[in-house]
This record gives C-alpha cells, structure tokens and sequence, in this order.
C-alpha cells in the first residue's frame, strides 16, 4: 500500500548505510535522489534539482514505487559513496553544508554528472601540477575586474599573473609556500569569487578574482590545494595525508569591521575591516583593500589586546560584535602552538575587554 510504502521509506533513514547524507553530512534526511539511491538534505535536494538529467529527488513523505524503494534498500549513501568516490585525491576539497553553493553543486556535479573519482583522466585539470588561463581580476585601484592571464605550476612553486596577454615578467609572483584560497561570494560580489592570500615580504596581500564557469573556478581551488599539498608532502616528508590536509587552504576564523586607533591613543578611532587568519590579525581600508572609508566613528564595546611591543584598543560596533571577536581570540590564545610558530615570529599577548 501507498501508506506502508512511505513507512520503509521513513526507514531507510534509520537504516546506518543511510543516516548520513553527502556532502551535508547532516542526520536523518527528509529527502532522496531516487535514481542515485542516496539520501540528501533539503539544502543538497535543490542542488540535485539543478541537475535533472542525472537525479530525480523525492521526499521521503512521498508516494514511493516498489521499485523505487528496493533500490534506495539496495544503494543508499555508504554503497553511493564506495562508486562514486571510490579515487576522489586527497587535496581535493570536500565541503561541508556551511560552505559556498559554489562548492557544493560543484561537488555534486563532479561525482554524479562527470564522473570525476571513477575516470582518473577527468582530474587532469586540477592534478597535472601545471595549469594556464584566464581570470576576472579585481583592479587595485580602480576596482574593475579586468581578464588577466594565471599559470600555477608546481615545478616553479608558484602561481603567477600577467597584466598584458604579450607580458614576458609577471605582475605578481604568489610562492606556493604561502598560497591560500578562500571563496568569498558575497564579499566580491559574484558566486564563483575567490580570495587568494600570499606573503609578499612577510606582508599579506589580496587578490580578488572570478570566473564565469563554475567548474574553471573549483578546478583553480583543487589545483592551487594540490600544488599546496605536494609542496607541504617535500618539506614535512613523515606526515600523513591527514595531517596536510588540514594545512591545504583555510578560511578565515573571523572577519568584520572594527575601529582602531594609533599607538599613542591620542588619534582618532578609524573604521577598518579586520581579517583573524589564523594566528595572524589583520586590518585593511575595506573589505576589498580599497581606500579608507572614513574616520571618526564612537563606537562603544572596547576590546584591547597587549602585545610584548604595545596595547592595542578596538571599538565594535555592537556587543554581540564585540563577543563574537573576543572568542575568536580566545579560540586562537587557548590553541596550543607548534614549535615552528615559537621558531618564527610568535608573540604572546594578553586580551581584555
């Protein structure tokens, strides 16, 4: 009957094979893609939707075939993921249900309609240790996105850009030791941006970039974390997979606006967007690195931060601001250090509201 149908396929959800929906990770799912057999969440179902020639989605409150429900008894997401995984590289980036729409439809995609961890060949773009193309630049100046020409090669250990198609010298040299990528969507104002950090003279500097096809923007993503992954692999030689994993790309703990004033404290307070990367704290003029937007502000919720050199007093705008901040440092003060952070340019501070 209609009514027992929907029963066993209410089941299949307590069923352990089935629990855990991919790439959501998120217990007892309300949803299926009944010609894949994988149980999904409501956010992943829309996902599916947008790829209608491969899945077909269903509630688990729906009227279900027999058929139907031998097959979700016979697949579900455990068997899923031993077919459609079964050669997925380590660097390659999972996400998770708090990540970009980006990432996750791409992840869909790349298993379910490309077949990319069955077919080794279909990794080429993102595992060739060399890649060469096009992004949509962020201007430093004028904030103009401009097409500029990348080429990331592992050999060289670095990923370059080009101001001009006929450039010889690169405009900026990114060492692959010190690369990380981050999408930031509505930060830079187009589904596929991405924000790529780099060291240049033990400084941090941005650049925001783009491209019109997803999945040219997630094969730059994975091909930067493989050439971080083969970097770290050289100079941490006894660690394991797990271990480099983690250190592949990060995303910021926290980021906002904050005012700050000068060493002296005699200046006035200046808005600037704060970015907690790690351990490293940063401030720039506005999200984007443009100019200052203006100065002056009286925001009320101090936080002050004393370092070995000086104090450093910060406004929040809001309390709850002001909370969300402090345990961001705190996450960041009661994280035990590894000896190569003592070995560089670690510094013990003091925080106090």
């Amino acid at each position: 009957s209609s009514r027992s149908l929907k029963s066993l396929a209410l089941n299949l959800c307590q069923v352990p094979s089935h629990t855990r929906a991919s790439p959501c990770q998120v217990l007892e799912p309300e949803w299926a893609s009944v010609p894949l057999g994988v149980l999904v969440c409501q956010a992943c179902s829309l996902l599916h939707r947008s790829i209608p020639h491969i899945t077909r989605v269903k509630t688990v409150q729906d009227t279900w075939e027999p058929s139907e429900v031998e097959l979700m008894a016979s697949m579900g997401n455990n068997a899923a993921k031993a077919k459609y995984e079964q050669k997925v590289p380590p660097f390659y980036y999972r996400p998770t249900h708090s990540d970009c729409k980006l990432l996750r439809e791409q992840w869909i995609r790349a298993k379910y309609e490309r077949n990319e961890f069955e077919l080794i060949e279909k990794q080429e773009p993102y595992s060739a240790g060399y890649r060469e193309g096009f992004l949509w630049k962020r201007g430093r100046d004028n904030g103009q996105f401009l097409s500029r020409k990348f080429i990331l090669s592992e050999r060289e250990g670095a990923l370059k850009y080009f101001n001009k198609q006929d450039a010889r010298e690169p405009k900026a040299v990114m060492k692959v030791e010190t690369l990380n990528a981050t999408f930031q969507p509505a930060k830079i104002g187009n589904p596929c941006g991405l924000q790529i950090t780099y060291l240049k003279d033990n400084s941090t500097r941005n650049i925001f970039v783009y491209h019109s096809d997803a999945k040219e923007m997630v094969d730059w993503f994975n091909a930067i974390r493989a050439a971080r992954f083969h970097y770290l692999q050289v100079a941490f030689p006894g660690a394991s997979d797990e271990e480099l994993v983690p250190k592949l790309t990060r995303n910021f703990m926290k980021e906002g606006f904050m005012e700050k004033t000068g060493p002296k404290h005699t200046e006035g307070f200046k808005k600037r967007w704060f970015t907690m990367d790690d351990r490293r704290l940063m401030y720039f003029k506005d999200p984007l690195d443009a100019y200052a937007r203006g100065e002056g502000y009286h925001w009320n919720h101090g936080i002050t931060i004393v370092t070995p050199d000086r104090k450093f007093l910060f406004a929040c705008e809001t309390e709850a601001e002001q909370r969300d901040w402090i345990a961001a440092f705190q996450r960041v003060i009661n994280r035990p250090m590894r000896p190569q952070e003592y070995a560089g340019n670690g510094r013990a501070f003091k925080l106090t509201q």
